[in-house]
């Protein structure tokens, strides 16, 4: 679709420019309409191009799924019988005897009173601190006046 929407207006491009260079011949500009005419046409192929692209899709989807090989195990297979994912159930991998699995309530119910209990109390406020270097008292100028006294 790119490739033939690249050269719809690739061509788009050169009418426009024919119909500028015919009419700067006569040192005028084209007609507004000529121009809207030539625009639409573009759009329609567009539109015409777009069409022909979707019909072509499944065309596409299936050359490209055509090119992947799939071959699925047998059923009588040991990795079929018993996947991997059995472990979680019990399965072959523990004797054939169920995991059991513990419930996180507790640990969510301790951390719920933890957030509960009481807090420390606030850090008292700091005393403001004194200025690490002394402070220039200097109202701006026109000019020069950004330069600090003494320089």
């Amino acid at each position: 679709f790119s490739m033939l929407t690249t050269r719809r207006r690739d061509s788009h491009a050169q009418r426009l420019h024919a119909l500028n260079a015919h009419y700067a011949y006569y040192r005028t500009h084209p007609h507004p309409s000529e121009i809207a005419a030539a625009d639409a046409e573009l759009k329609r192929g567009i539109d015409d191009d777009w069409k022909a692209s979707v019909q072509r899709y499944p065309e596409v989807l299936e050359y490209f799924y055509g090119l992947v090989r799939l071959d699925l195990p047998g059923d009588d297979e040991p990795g079929v019988r018993d996947p991997p994912l059995s472990a979680l159930g019990g399965g072959a991998a523990f004797g054939g005897m169920g995991r059991k699995v513990r419930v996180q309530e507790p640990r969510e119910r301790e951390r719920r009173e933890r957030r509960r209990s009481v807090a420390p109390p606030p850090m008292p406020p700091q005393p403001p601190r004194a200025p690490s270097r002394p402070q220039t008292a200097f109202a701006p100028m026109q000019g020069y006046g950004y330069v600090p006294p003494g320089y």
